[in-house]
């Protein structure tokens, strides 16, 4: 895991190719999980770790994404991606 940025609110990850953003029926650790165990570690916080998923990646797909680290964070992000524009099917 690659992380290229992160402050009290966000953070951006590389995900590779072979990775998977959400838990899904192969039953594979996704990135999501190993995220939320790496801000566990290094803010030595107790409990559950909130993290959100703004967007995903296909499986197959590397690049950049977006996680929310705050509820508000993802209120924020949710409603920005909402008003971009769409590639059409």
């Amino acid at each position: 895991m690659t992380i290229l940025y992160e402050d009290n609110h966000i953070i951006a990850v590389n995900k590779n190719s072979s990775e998977i953003v959400q838990g899904d029926k192969t039953g594979d650790k996704p990135l999501s999980e190993t995220i939320k165990t790496y801000i566990k570690e290094k803010y030595n916080k107790p409990g559950e770790v909130f993290l959100g998923v703004t967007h995903r990646l296909d499986r197959p797909v590397s690049g950049v994404v977006l996680f929310a680290k705050t509820s508000k964070a993802l209120a924020r992000l949710n409603d920005m991606f909402l008003r971009m524009p769409r590639k059409r099917r």
